[in-house]
């Protein structure tokens, strides 16, 4: 069976403590990409020109074929990458367990009582460059909040934070320059502070936290060159099964938010951030005949810190998506999050092992008329074989002038239909930077544009399944 892989060292040059990849028994497909020298344009439907539009302004939804794409690098400040993502629960033992198990990702830091912590419980996960943290609170009577890891948890925060949204994302941390000038540059240009920035125990990290949407916030974390985290955590030796414990799955892509009104909330994010739009995509260009959903996403200079925006959409046949997700999470919030991996097909194989075992489920399939019109689609990338392997997997294609994405969607991971994960490989888009260094362009093969009508499909079958239930428990009390 072959794989897809192509090396991406340069980019993933930080280590920490990513488990060793083991690619045993599956032949691989290197892809000769071709690179370009890395350019500042604008780009029109496939086309590109160095006339950059102006980076700010109201926001206007325009649509996927008037959308031009400019990057101005107007970023407020200097921002890296993406650092970690927070989750709030209210048993941080088992649902990190359950993502471990699930997702590939190996403990490898923790924070709770067995380390001093008497204010919550902190678990981190890692694959590569992605770290997840799991998040719950001891008992207020028995803590002592200047023992938290966390400066900025807050019992009462969290215990509102779970009432209303259940399992969810609390912070999508970004690591910048510095925290202090990114919250101060922030809050001058209208950003809504949560937390001020501390300067943790080592002297050199510091974290500081500004309002995203709904109750998530956007976390700023600066450290020094060796920084593996955050200071107050613990390391923890997986041993051999850290080693076993490895999908592929190697970094975020992009951050999902599901808002009310695009408008408001992406004027917001512009203003403080200065992040700039990347794509944008109408209910005309990616709803189904029953739902849709407008859509819109923020880059920063580098354009690999990614945060789509969506908003429901209204007067269709059925309730929007994210209008059912609005209304289940209580509010805005995090819908879901892309894991990129460096082999799709060993990640799915791993993930779907475990699907009924205490992993995630996904969404159902695409018919096969979608896998047979795919050939024509993707025949000069996915050879026939690849092509089967994503119909026995029940992988998404998609592609735009730069790249091909692969991609499926997880069902929601907790109790209410609201949070999913996506996982993803980007094909192509290779660049060279001014060091020589070769690194994937962001957002490479676009964010699934060709796929919503199926994904959509999916969702709403879904919907159905459960609204049945629901009437027919109705009916019969």
């Amino acid at each position: 069976m072959t794989s897809i892989h192509f090396s991406l060292s340069p980019f993933f040059s930080l280590n920490l403590n990513a488990p060793p990849r083991h690619h045993h028994h599956h032949r691989r497909l290197t892809l000769t990409l071709k690179v370009q020298a890395t350019s500042s344009t604008t780009q029109t439907m496939g086309q590109e020109s160095t006339n950059a539009a102006p980076a700010h302004g109201e926001f206007k939804l325009v649509g996927y074929k008037n959308f031009v794409r400019a990057n101005p690098n107007s970023d407020r400040f200097p921002v890296h990458r993406f650092h970690h993502v927070e989750f709030w629960c209210g048993d941080a033992t088992n649902t990190a367990r359950r993502f471990s198990w699930g997702l590939g990702m190996p403990l490898v830091a923790k924070s709770d009582l067995s380390t001093g912590n008497s204010a919550h419980a902190s678990y981190l996960l890692r694959s590569g460059e992605l770290s997840f943290l799991f998040t719950a609170p001891y008992p207020p009577s028995l803590s002592d909040p200047s023992s938290a890891a966390i400066p900025t948890f807050s019992f009462s925060a969290h215990r509102a934070f779970t009432s209303s949204h259940g399992l969810a994302v609390r912070a999508v941390a970004i690591q910048v320059e510095s925290a202090f000038s990114a919250h101060s540059a922030s809050v001058s240009r209208g950003a809504k502070p949560v937390s001020p920035p501390v300067l943790l125990s080592d002297g050199k990290t510091a974290i500081a936290e500004v309002h995203l949407y709904g109750d998530a916030v956007l976390r700023y974390v600066s450290c020094g060159d060796d920084g593996w985290f955050l200071p107050e955590f613990e390391a923890v030796d997986s041993g051999i099964y850290c080693q076993e414990l490895d999908y592929g799955i190697r970094r975020l892509d992009h951050a999902v938010g599901n808002v009310p009104k695009l408008e408001p909330v992406v004027d917001y994010l512009k203003k403080f951030t200065g992040f700039h739009e990347f794509a944008e995509f109408t209910a005309e260009d990616v709803g189904t005949a029953e739902s849709g959903l407008n859509s819109v996403v923020l880059a920063n200079n580098n354009e690999d810190v990614l945060f789509p925006l969506n908003e429901p959409v209204f007067g269709t046949k059925r309730k929007s998506q994210i209008q059912t997700y609005l209304e289940h999470n209580e509010g805005a919030g995090v819908q879901h999050l892309a894991l990129v991996s460096e082999d799709i097909f060993r990640t799915l194989r791993e993930m779907r092992k475990r699907s009924l075992v205490g992993g995630f489920e996904f969404m159902p399939s695409p018919p096969p008329t979608y896998y047979r019109k795919l050939k024509s689609r993707a025949g000069d990338v996915l050879s026939d074989e690849q092509i089967e392997e994503c119909e026995k997997l029940g992988i998404l294609v998609d592609r735009d002038d730069q790249g091909t994405l692969l991609q499926i969607f997880t069902k929601p991971v907790g109790d209410r239909p609201t949070m999913f994960i996506e996982i993803i490989q980007r094909i192509g888009c290779m660049m060279k930077d001014k060091e020589g260094k070769i690194y994937q362009k962001g957002g490479c093969g676009g964010f699934g544009k060709g796929n919503f009508s199926e994904l959509f499909k999916s969702i709403e079958g879904y919907e159905k399944m459960l609204e049945a239930k629901v009437v027919g428990k109705t009916a019969t009390a």
